[in-house]
């Protein structure tokens, strides 16, 4: 096919040898098949931020590290150059994420470069040799999807002990290799120890497996394994062979209202004593 103009500079590079055909388009970017030298890889092409309906959320970009105070001053202002900053740094979190998640053993694609807006990585095959379906479009009987769905989970541990949340997981960003289950699109993935949403997030990604597995497997749909795998991270005992039973034990002890007023009280005296120390040091 006539090389897509967000390819072209990688071809003149000689970083592709040809552009195969085009695999999907979606809401952030554009996917192709290509070959590189006797290697058929996957490329994915992102589209400017003006172009696409995914916006980046302020909730996912909390915690992600700029290079420097111009850069992160030039992002809140939201000038030229901030927005091109703020592109790279939410093109660079998927790159990142990829090869972090990929050295910790996780089922992604391996990343091979990211070059001028185009991120080069494996193409995802079925049994056959073809380009690997999406979860959303593959027949499952209840056994096997309750077999995806205890890989899918383990795969989430696996991704928060590398401190990482995938922030968008559903059926959609989940291929069907000929090895199972593979996941994909994480621009917006988020550091589970920077982000204050990152328990919602998780516990939103864990949901979405069960509510797409439950209706395959109705026995999923009591199983509270966000929660029981955010506990355990947060108690430090997380770790990727963890066995989780998908049960939370309610803690129905009583709230102790007299405690909490107390601390409520303390804290506004304190932040009192605070603004007479400023403005005695203003006078």
């Amino acid at each position: 096919m006539k090389t897509p103009k967000g390819l072209a500079t990688l071809v003149d590079e000689g970083l592709v040898d040809e552009v195969i055909s085009q695999l999907m388009s979606g809401k952030e970017a554009t996917v192709y098949i290509v070959r590189c030298g006797e290697k058929i890889c996957c490329a994915k092409v992102y589209k400017e931020v003006h172009k696409r309906s995914f916006r980046t959320n302020v909730n996912y970009q909390e915690g992600r590290k700029v290079k420097n105070s111009r850069q992160a001053r030039a992002m809140e202002k939201g000038s030229r150059y901030g927005r091109k900053m703020q592109e790279e740094v939410w093109q660079n979190a998927e790159v990142d994420a990829l090869y972090r998640l990929a050295a910790a053993g996780v089922r992604v694609p391996q990343p091979h470069l990211c070059y001028d807006g185009v991120l080069l990585m494996d193409l995802i095959v079925d049994a056959d040799g073809g380009t690997a379906p999406r979860l959303n479009d593959v027949e499952l009987s209840e056994a096997l999807a309750l077999e995806y769905h205890a890989l899918l989970v383990n795969q989430v541990v696996r991704m928060l002990c590398a401190g990482i949340i995938h922030g968008d997981l559903s059926e959609y960003n989940i291929l069907v290799g000929a090895d199972g289950p593979v996941i994909i699109d994480l621009p917006q993935a988020v550091d589970a120890a920077g982000n204050s949403n990152a328990a919602e997030m998780l516990e939103r990604d864990v949901s979405n497996l069960r509510a797409y597995f439950g209706a395959f497997a109705p026995a999923l749909n009591t199983t509270r394994y966000g929660l029981e795998i955010w506990n355990l991270y947060k108690e430090g005992v997380l770790h990727p062979d963890v066995v989780l039973t998908g049960i939370v034990e309610e803690d129905d002890r009583p709230v102790d209202v007299e405690s909490v007023l107390m601390h409520v009280e303390l804290a506004i005296k304190e932040e009192e004593i605070r603004q007479m120390y400023r403005a005695a040091e203003q006078e």
